[in-house]
């Protein structure tokens, strides 16, 4: 049973080498490397990885070093964004759901993510005994939430 046991976590791994490659930016199709350096020129710490049929890119651009990370498909179109962004930059109909629902929470590690066109905003939510992890939609409802 054991060696059953460390046979399938190899396999696992093994797999898991296999769906996430690293990649050297040369080996990115120019459809996709242009349209990422001409919507991205200031873009600083690059790393490309193959994540199946999709190009990753994680990179960080300002002065603070805001995170991105973009999925590409072959054929160049985004198909997905996250990027880092500031309480400030949350929609105030985000803003009051949150100052409805979790009043004296405080707000960190916040991102927009575009998922196929679609807008939400995942942020983490904490108090002195709880931490959640919400995702809302541009109009401020909560499509998913998390206790971390």
């Amino acid at each position: 049973m054991k060696n059953l046991i460390v046979a399938i976590s190899i396999l696992c791994l093994s797999f898991n080498q296999v769906s996430a490659q690293d990649i050297h930016q040369n080996e990115v199709p120019s459809v996709i490397l242009n349209h990422f350096q001409k919507s991205f020129p200031k873009a600083s710490d690059i790393d490309w990885e193959i994540k199946g049929n999709l190009y990753e890119v994680e990179f960080e651009t300002g002065f603070l070093g805001d995170d991105h990370k973009i999925l590409y498909s072959r054929d160049g179109k985004l198909v997905f964004h996250e990027e880092e962004i500031t309480k400030n930059n949350l929609p105030k109909s985000v803003l009051a759901t949150i100052n409805k629902y979790y009043p004296g929470y405080r707000v960190g590690d916040v991102k927009r993510i575009s998922d196929h066109g679609k807008i939400m905003y995942k942020a983490e939510l904490k108090n002195y005994s709880t931490e959640w992890k919400v995702v809302f939609d541009a109009q401020g409802r909560i499509l998913q939430k998390k206790e971390d």
